[in-house]
């Protein structure tokens, strides 16, 4: 595949990752998690603004059109646009300062994944976690670099990656809750360089970025390679699709 490919935006990031849109306000955000900022672009502005943050984050979700929930080092945090103001809501690994949180997304039914690593890539020291309607679950623990968190279209399957381990796994799941019906199975574990962030399209398609690649590689729910896009960047970190019509599970 041949894309052009373009900067969205000039702010250098130490360490970016957990890109996302949101189409209520056709804005992209994205975090520097070693920078402790949080960064948003306006596509209809074309302005970009950083944020400063007092902690490490690495994901958000929309949660109305006033409210943010943050994936920080220490759990979720809600955040509101508006003002900046942030407020907790769920530890996560509060206690626990050898770990960090790394990928997330949500389920298609308002579930979160949330996995978490340790700030040097201990082996071993990630967890996955779910959280609903208030409640947190432990799902998968003894993951390196938990990364490439997606879903079917459906929610009927989720993904999820050991960076480390060059692997990514497939595990069934119930549709009403994101939660587990099934143990994790090898989906693929051939990559040209470490699987970091996913996203899945309405074909059922991952779009993953391979870190050290230079490269997002399309793959088929079998685990095929059909579609590669080059990027002027080795290390890319995850990807996002953008615009009003554009969505990712």
């Amino acid at each position: 595949m041949s894309e052009a490919v373009t900067a969205l935006d000039h702010p250098r990031c130490e360490l970016g990752e957990g890109p996302t849109y949101d189409p209520h306000t056709d804005t992209a955000w994205w975090f520097d998690i070693t920078g402790r900022a949080l960064h948003e672009y306006s596509f209809s502005q074309g302005l970009s603004r950083v944020h400063a943050l007092p902690f490490a984050a690495s994901a958000l979700a929309r949660v109305d059109a006033r409210r943010q929930a943050l994936f920080t080092e220490t759990g979720l945090v809600l955040r509101d646009v508006a003002s900046g103001a942030l407020t907790p809501l769920q530890a996560i690994e509060a206690d626990d300062p050898e770990t960090r949180s790394n990928d997330a997304r949500v389920h298609p039914c308002g579930a979160m994944w949330l996995g978490t690593m340790g700030w040097d890539a201990q082996p071993g020291a990630g967890t996955i976690w779910h959280y609903r309607a208030g409640v947190l679950t432990r799902l998968f623990d003894g993951i390196t670099i938990t990364n490439a968190i997606c879903f079917s279209p459906d929610g009927a399957l989720g993904y999820f990656a050991d960076t480390a381990k060059g692997t990514i796994f497939r595990v069934p799941l119930d549709r009403a809750t994101g939660l587990p019906t099934g143990a994790p199975q090898i989906w693929r574990d051939r990559f040209d360089g470490g699987p970091d962030g996913a996203v899945v399209d309405a074909e059922g398609c991952l779009w993953v970025a391979v870190w050290g690649s230079a490269s997002v590689v399309r793959y088929s729910p079998e685990g095929v390679d059909v579609a590669r896009i080059g990027l002027p960047a080795s290390q890319p970190s995850c990807p996002a699709f953008v615009g009003p019509k554009a969505t990712a599970c």
